[in-house]
């Protein structure tokens, strides 16, 4: 799958809610999703970047993929930290230091349609937010010191 990149307008479109997470298209996409962000070397993926607007991400940290549908931030940390952020929309290695919760609860639905409650920190945590950041239409460097 190709990766759309910036400045196409899908990119800064509010994603439409996944109704039935077991439907077929959308099982089709997610090891298309995991595969296209392994190739490009990601730790994250939002459908919007392969220009779809659907609520969808793919997570992967320490070699574990987390899917998830319609996700939400239920609770995030006070406590923040500022690190360096990169995206795979924006080609070239356009960097941005990026000041972030330390912590987050996030409620999704899994890839079997079950509902799921992950809590995160450090690294996993913020591309959590990043990638709820894409399905919501705001790019990394809207949010950028």
């Amino acid at each position: 799958m190709k990766i759309v990149t910036y400045p196409n307008p899908v990119l800064e479109t509010k994603a439409q809610k996944i109704k039935d997470p077991l439907d077929k298209e959308i099982q089709s996409l997610i090891p298309k999703m995991i595969k296209t962000m392994r190739e490009s070397n990601g730790i994250g993926l939002a459908a919007p970047q392969i220009g779809k607007s659907i609520r969808l991400c793919i997570v992967e940290i320490d070699k574990k993929a987390h899917v998830l549908i319609n996700p939400k931030i239920t609770s995030a940390s006070k406590s923040t930290e500022t690190s360096e952020e990169g995206c795979l929309s924006f080609p070239g290695k356009i960097i941005s230091n990026i000041k972030r919760s330390e912590k987050v609860t996030v409620r999704y639905l899994n890839e079997k349609g079950e509902r799921c409650k992950m809590k995160g920190s450090g690294l996993i945590a913020r591309v959590f937010q990043h990638e709820i950041d894409h399905l919501d239409g705001i790019l990394f460097i809207q949010r950028s010191k």
